[in-house]
Formats: structure tokens, C-alpha cells, sequence
């Protein structure tokens, strides 16, 4: 005798079915052996299937019990499977009345046999309603993100005896929809982020970080120690607009799957902001690992990535960045196969003039020699530069700006002009599968972007002056176009190219 209960493998950001299939016969009473490609974790399982149904008082097959995760060539890591290799055993000496066929099963087992939550599961709900599968019984935390996905049946699950008093029809378990407890209307947590009318001076990079949040444009912000660069980049998530319900899904999914929500209860809805510390390796940086997971490049898709210290971060690391600058994702490739992970994120990287930090400072003299600041400055690759659209010197503020009382523009004016421009830009491409100006390529850039006779003119005089390359063509012009939707204006007047081109001189 032999019975079939269907799981779900992880394998990127996306769930493949798995069938669970377990056969008694043969062998010594109690004995499990697990086949199919599983990881250490997996053949765990057998050890915490067995004390979770021996504390339920669930009757034990008293035959040796083969259980299968199939296919075979899927490698099958975590512990998610507890869950179903329980039921499937379980299901070997009771007549359980329910279709199995369209059930999926998922979750990790203590040896008490209560459900653990675990990585994933809102991949797995977007596979169950891709193949029309209905039910779905997972652990009770993982409830809320399960809920993004409509349509579905689903069981939440607090330990092993409820499932199986369900399956006999003794103590049935009400889904979420008779529960009531869909969160498709989530609540938005009022995060609060420094606002721009309390930072002192700094008008040229407040300027410059409207542009990019509007554009979704990278930006370099350099300057002293204590001039305010990580303050103004902390300001920008309350700048950007809110996320959108499909955004929240690939979001939370990203973080799902990456084991990164903090509670289990809790669902991205607003834009990541991450910033990890300049010590930090390729793999954590972009993703990867024997099991690759999402890095900090796919954490912050959709919202911001902020690299402090800019040149203090290993070189290789971020020359690992030329493909995500580029082209929003990033491929991990393995000898089982490539895995794709989503980072469309805006830069904003941080870091001093030079090694000491007061190059070019009229308060404080520089003491590096000219080599060290060549040297500190080559950390950074011409290519990733040129990936950079905005270039912006933030100086020491005067001790007059500090001390005025007086308060600058705030955030929620420019927020909603940003937001304005960014409906501009969502009409302008609404046939396309982009939104922003920054994600236009070079056919999309000489479409929407043309240019008068003028400021050709200006363009091609600072082309020839700067060397610009041809990347940094097509970016002088996004930016540009970016400039008139703040303005409301249809077409690219020179006023908007001669500001796009001040952000791409030469830093001081």
C-alpha cells in the first residue's frame, strides 16, 4: 500500500510540486528511510516525524516505511517537508475523506508536533492558484503572507493533532476565508523618515535625491566627514510613493524566501531601504550560497540600496553591481542549473573626497598626497561610475546654515511633485513592462528623449569636453527627461539638459 500527498520545493523565487509518496513493507518496526535527493535537513525529518506522531498518539505503521520526494532530480533542502511526510505516513492506516490531489501540504514539526513556520510560502501560494490547487494547509504565522494570494483555501495550521483530527472529519479547521482573516486591505505602518526641511543647507543634493526618486535614477553623494550624506540618504524612502499591491507581492516573496521577515505576521509594504556595512561579502551583497538565496541587491527591489563608504567596499564586491546596474536582475549560476533574482533598486552610494576626508574642504586641510587620493578614488571602477547617473558634492555647511531656525522646503511638497512625475512617466510607458525613465534602453531613451537644435548643440560641446561614453549619453538623457516631467513640461528644454549635465561633470 502506498499514498501520494503533494509539497512544494523552493527553487529561486519560484515553488515546484512535489509529491510525497510513502510505501510500508519490509524492514524493522519504525524504521524510515527517506530517498529522493534530500539534503541533510530533509532526512532529518525522519527523527522528527516520529517523536511529533508519537506525541500525538498516532498510530504508526509497524512495517518499515519508504518514503519518496519526487522528482528525483529536484534537490530537496528544509525542513518543510515534516509536514507532508507526517500526513502521507499517517495516511498509510487511515482512511482519510479528503482529495488529496488538490491539497498542498507545508511545514516544519517540533518533536512535540507543533508547526514551526517556515521560508516561502507565499512562492508556494502563487504555484498552488497558478495550478488551480485549492487548499493549502501551512503553519498559523505564516498566515498573512498566504492571504496576498486570493482564491485559495487556506488551513493554518498550530500543531500535528488538528490536521489530524481534520482529516477524520472529527474537529474541522475554518480556511481563511471563513475565518474572515483576509488581508488583501493591509494596514500601511507609518514609518518616519528624516524630512528634508530639517536638514540644514544641502539645497543642490536635496535637489539631485528628487531627481533620482523621481526617475529612480543612482546617485554618488560625495563630501567631508559630518556634511550629511547618510543623513540625506535616510531621508529618501519618505520621498518615494507607496508600494503597489503587486509590488508588495514580489517584495514580500523576495523576503519570504530569503527567511528575512522579521515576524512571520508581518508583510513588506513599504520600499526596502537597505544598507549593509562596507565589510560585506560578494555572496551576501548579491545573493548565492549551495541553496542561493536572494542578497542585499534583491532586498532592496523595489526601494533603495545605500552604500556608505563607497570605496571601502571590496572592489570585486562591487564589481559584482555591473549587471544589476544594468539590467535590474541578477543570474546566480550553480552546476544544478541558473537561478534569476529580481534588483530593481536605486543607488545611493556615499563616500569622502578622500582617504582622510578633507580634500577640497576650505576649513580643514587635506594631508593625503595626491597618489592616496588617485589610489582611494581607483577603488571605484570607471564602468560602475558610469553607472552612477548623478554625481553630487555635498560640502561642509556654514555654521550660519546650522544655526538658522529657518526651515527648508519639506518632504511631503517634494513627495508629491515626485509622485506627479512618476504618473507622467507610468502614462508615458503604459504599453511597456517598465514605469521609470531610468529603465528605458537606448531605443526607448532616442524616443522619448529628442532634443532640440539647441540643446543638441549643448549636449555634443559637453560630450566632447567630458568624454562621455556612450552609456553616459543615454543616462544624461533619462535624467533629463526626468528633469521636464518634474516640470510638467511634454518635451526636454535645454534649462533641463544643462541641469541633467551639472550631475555628471567631473567631481570636485
Amino acid at each position: 500500500m502506498s499514498t501520494k500527498i503533494l509539497s512544494a520545493a523552493l527553487i529561486g523565487l519560484e515553488a515546484e510540486i512535489i509529491e510525497v509518496e510513502a510505501d510500508s513493507g519490509g524492514g524493522d518496526f519504525g524504521q524510515i528511510a527517506i530517498v529522493g535527493l534530500p539534503d541533510t535537513s530533509v532526512s532529518e525529518a525522519k527523527e522528527r516525524v516520529k517523536s511529533a506522531l508519537r506525541n500525538c498518539q498516532a498510530e504508526f505503521p509497524r512495517r518499515k516505511i519508504t518514503v519518496n520526494l519526487a522528482p528525483a532530480n529536484i534537490k530537496k533542502h528544509g525542513p518543510a517537508y515534516d509536514l507532508p511526510i507526517a500526513i502521507s505516513i499517517l495516511a498509510l492506516k487511515n482512511n482519510f475523506k479528503i482529495d488529496f490531489k488538490n491539497c498542498i501540504f507545508v511545514g516544519e514539526l517540533s518533536l512535540s508536533g507543533e508547526l514551526r513556520p517556515i521560508t516561502g510560502v507565499l512562492a508556494i501560494a502563487m504555484k498552488a492558484k497558478l495550478l488551480n490547487i485549492k487548499n493549502l494547509f501551512i503553519p498559523e504565522e505564516n498566515l498573512n503572507e498566504a492571504n496576498l494570494i486570493s482564491n485559495l483555501n487556506i488551513y493554518p495550521l498550530k500543531n500535528l493533532q488538528q490536521i489530524i483530527s481534520h482529516l477524520k472529519n472529527k474537529r474541522l479547521i475554518k480556511n481563511n476565508n471563513e475565518l474572515g482573516s483576509r488581508v488583501l486591505n493591509y494596514e500601511r505602518k507609518q514609518t518616519i523618515y528624516p524630512n528634508f526641511c530639517l536638514i540644514k543647507g544641502q539645497e543642490k543634493a536635496k535637489r539631485a535625491l528628487e531627481i533620482a526618486a523621481a526617475g529612480a535614477h543612482n546617485i554618488l553623494l560625495i563630501g567631508p566627514p559630518g556634511s550629511g550624506k547618510t543623513l540625506l540618504a535616510k531621508s529618501v524612502p519618505g520621498l518615494l510613493p507607496e508600494l503597489l499591491h503587486e509590488e508588495i507581492l514580489e517584495v514580500t516573496n523576495i523576503y519570504s524566501v530569503a527567511g528575512a521577515l522579521k515576524n512571520k505576521l508581518d508583510l513588506i509594504i513599504e520600499r526596502p531601504f537597505r544598507s549593509p556595512h562596507h565589510s560585506a561579502s560578494g555572496i551576501s551583497l548579491i545573493g548565492g550560497g549551495s541553496w542561493p538565496k536572494p542578497g542585499e541587491i534583491s532586498l532592496a527591489h523595489r526601494g533603495i540600496l545605500f552604500l556608505d563608504e563607497f570605496p571601502e567596499f571590496n572592489r570585486s564586491t562591487l564589481e559584482n553591481l555591473r549587471q544589476p546596474l544594468e539590467e535590474s536582475y541578477i543570474n546566480i549560476t550553480r552546476a544544478s542549473g541558473s537561478i534569476c533574482f529580481p534588483c530593481n533598486f536605486i543607488l545611493i552610494a556615499a563616500m569622502n573626497p578622500c582617504p582622510c576626508g578633507y580634500y577640497g574642504d576650505k576649513k580643514i586641510n587635506c594631508v593625503c598626497k595626491e597618489n592616496q587620493i588617485n589610489n582611494y578614488r581607483r577603488r571605484i571602477s570607471g564602468p560602475i561610475m558610469d553607472r552612477i547617473d548623478l554625481h553630487v558634492n555635498v560640502p561642509r555647511i556654514s555654521f550660519d546654515k546650522l544655526s538658522s531656525y529657518e526651515q527648508a522646503e519639506n518632504s511631503e511638497k517634494i513627495k508629491d511633485r515626485i509622485i506627479l512625475a512618476r504618473k507622467i512617466q507610468a502614462q508615458r510607458f503604459a504599453d511597456q513592462t517598465f514605469t521609470t525613465n531610468s529603465e528605458m534602453d537606448s531605443e526607448k531613451t532616442q524616443k522619448y528623449c529628442r532634443l532640440e537644435a539647441e540643446g543638441k548643440s549643448l549636449l555634443e560641446k559637453a560630450s566632447e569636453k567630458l568624454n562621455f561614453s556612450s552609456r553616459s549619453y543615454f543616462r544624461i538623457l533619462k535624467v533629463a527627461r526626468t528633469i521636464a516631467d518634474l516640470a510638467g513640461s511634454d518635451s526636454i528644454l535645454t534649462e533641463h539638459l544643462a541641469e541633467a549635465l551639472q550631475y555628471k561633470s567631473k567631481i570636485e
